[in-house]
């Protein structure tokens, strides 16, 4: 696959986000290329996934265009992903929603694994259990108790149904044993508006987006659900020291391509481990704000 050549030394170096594909001409790429997530724009996908696109296009010399295609729990992007032509020119970038979809869905227009060349993934980054500053709760223990005091009284915003957001909020009910109802929003832009207008008490939300108002004051960040604190909110504690031994929920996105439709023998795959951030740019951009690491720096723990 001559086009191959050209993109996968970009994307080991960017990401790992294609594997397979079939022949094309050898100046590829020749037009630009779009990468498609599936949340509102403004949130962690979008934020991430513009990252990519800035690196990758400066490595390829087309433009990557981002397109976000929100709903559904990504589940309506990762169709589009799936039924695009497998030649290079189309990307997706996935995130814990994909796994969650199927596992919830009990059936889905595409299939979560076939459908797929899963290359790498890019990064883990912790979620930020969070409430408006005049909420009551100081910390998440406090939300515990109010929340055990009023069972079904209390709500949270999410990014959406069946996203990770989600599904952290989900296992904070059922490891705490308490019972907080779950707003599905749009992205993470709506949901932090929604927790500002006073529409739900509690978000999980994703520090890059959250931090600025944690920061300002008008929001309070009760907890991270990553096993260690993150440096850019070093002050907020984990859900684990209030007490919750266990509790881990690290995103961990991916950048894939549609699978090639011929037999696995015709199909040529490049190395199937590649880190991200390969570029200063793309490392900084992402782990300034998040303070996330990359894949490969996961594993190696």
């Amino acid at each position: 696959m001559l086009w191959m050549k050209r993109l996968a030394p970009a994307i080991f170096l960017l990401g790992g986000c294609l594997a397979t594909g079939p022949a094309s001409a050898d100046n590829y790429p020749s037009r630009p290329i779009r990468l498609l997530h599936g949340f509102a724009a403004g949130g962690a996908a979008d934020t991430l996934s513009r990252i990519i696109a800035d690196g990758l296009s400066k490595k390829l010399g087309q433009p990557i265009i981002v397109e976000a295609k929100p709903g559904a729990g990504g589940n309506i992007a990762a169709d589009a992903i799936a039924k695009a032509a497998p030649d290079g020119y189309t990307l997706g970038l996935v995130t814990g929603a994909h796994a969650i979809s199927a596992a919830t869905y009990k059936s889905l227009a595409y299939k979560p694994a076939e459908s797929f060349d899963m290359i790498s993934t890019l990064v883990y980054y912790a979620l930020v259990i969070a409430v408006r500053n005049d909420f009551p709760a100081k910390s998440l223990g406090d939300l515990i108790t109010i929340a055990k005091e009023k069972p079904g009284a209390l709500s949270f915003g999410s990014v959406g149904f069946g996203s990770t957001h989600h599904l952290a909020g989900e296992l904070l009910n059922a490891t705490a044993g308490i019972e907080i109802v779950h707003v599905p929003y749009r992205g993470d832009a709506q949901s932090v508006t929604a927790l500002l207008g006073g529409e739900v008490p509690v978000i999980v939300g994703t520090p890059v987006l959250l931090a600025p108002q944690i920061q300002s004051g008008a929001i309070r960040g009760l907890a991270v659900t990553s096993p260690a604190r993150t440096a850019l909110l070093p002050d907020v504690p984990t859900v684990q020291e209030a007490g919750i031994g266990g509790y881990d929920v690290r995103p961990g996105p991916a950048c894939w391509p549609p699978r090639e439709r011929r037999p696995p023998s015709s199909r040529r795959s490049m190395p199937r481990r590649a880190t991200c951030w390969g570029t200063p740019t793309s490392s900084s951009a992402w782990r300034r704000p998040s303070a996330v690491r990359s894949a490969a720096a996961h594993r190696e723990r």
